[in-house]
């Protein structure tokens, strides 16, 4: 089996020799590009980035060997097999070859034959080599589908508990870093298990859908991360968020839920509400998740004592209907 087409870099000084090669390259299929300096090989090396580098040592000023490392510096992550042509061929020329960054050596002047055999063997090992790439990249997309899908929650599309863990995670050590505010927030549907008894659990996941695609539709900024936390639960970070804005994020929340409109046939408000925690830091060496969570369940707890449908500041004190309250009793 012949080798496949290469666009072969041919870098030899004298006319006749080049000229000779390029014409065999040619007969079997193959594109050159020539050079007769090892400079002039440098710059065709960058403009024509070819499969293959058959080169001469001996060159006028820079020699093969100069011009091989060039290469080796200059393809990055790449890697082009370069052939070296001499007329020399002592074990110390080889090894200098192999030691510059060569893959092979041909002793001039090149047998057609042997030329034929060492292209296809460069050939056979270029295509092996992009296999073994697009194979790697396969696998590195295929890797991150994957992490993609299992920090996802199916019904909602949102993140799931261990996407919310991961991110709560990374948030408080990059806002540590930044020394910015960081709030959490942790809120369930109001009455769901009373929901999901009337209507069904066809309608109660449903409802949770509506829910999370509200949660979305407010959690706007790049940083901003909702997730399903679990079952009727959802847990949003919001990163560079203080105390005010988080309360007032929590009052836009709970606006755009009640503009939907969902009915809730068992509950007091008639329609679907939520009640919430925040909890708001600029964390510090002895700030932890756990620490978050367990503050903002705390002020859950105290938003459901409270009458439900509103949201509570574990730092303030105070939920969103009284600071609503307070705030227009202020003005």
């Amino acid at each position: 089996m012949p080798a496949a087409p290469m666009n072969i870099l041919l870098v030899e000084d004298q006319l006749s020799v080049r000229s000779s090669l390029k014409r065999e390259l040619e007969h079997h299929g193959h594109t050159v590009l020539e050079a007769e300096t090892a400079r002039e090989a440098i710059e065709a090396f960058k403009r024509g980035r070819p499969d293959l580098v058959l080169m001469d040592v001996v060159l006028p000023e820079e020699d093969g060997y100069w011009a091989a490392r060039e290469i080796r510096s200059v393809e990055g992550s790449d890697w082009t097999p370069i052939i070296f042509l001499s007329a020399r061929d002592s074990e110390l020329d080889l090894w200098r070859g192999i030691e510059a960054g060569g893959d092979d050596y041909l002793v001039k002047p090149a047998s057609p034959v042997v030329l034929a055999a060492k292209l296809h063997a460069m050939s056979r090992l270029q295509r092996m080599r992009r296999q073994l790439i697009d194979t790697s990249e396969a696998l590195r997309d295929a890797n991150e589908r994957l992490a993609h899908l299992t920090t996802l929650d199916d019904l909602t599309q949102l993140g799931n508990r261990r996407g919310f863990d991961e991110r709560l995670h990374a948030s408080v050590q990059q806002c540590a870093r930044d020394q910015q505010p960081l709030s959490l927030l942790l809120c369930d549907i109001d009455h769901f298990k009373a929901y999901n008894d009337a209507l069904g659990h066809v309608q109660g996941d449903a409802c949770l859908k509506r829910v999370g695609e509200v949660l979305r539709t407010v959690c706007r900024r790049p940083l901003d991360y909702v997730a399903r936390y679990g079952g009727e639960e959802f847990g949003l970070v919001l990163p560079n968020t203080p105390r005010s804005g988080a309360m007032t994020f929590a009052r836009a929340l709970q606006h755009v839920l009640a503009a939907s409109a969902e009915p809730h046939p068992t509950s007091a408000f008639g329609v679907v509400t939520l009640s919430g925690g925040i909890t708001t830091v600029v964390p510090d060496a002895s700030t932890t998740a756990q620490s978050l969570l367990l503050r903002a369940d705390e002020a859950l707890y105290s938003a459901k004592t409270q009458g439900r449908n509103r949201f509570f500041s574990f730092e303030m004190q105070v939920d969103t209907v009284t600071h609503l309250y307070g705030a227009g009793t202020a003005g």
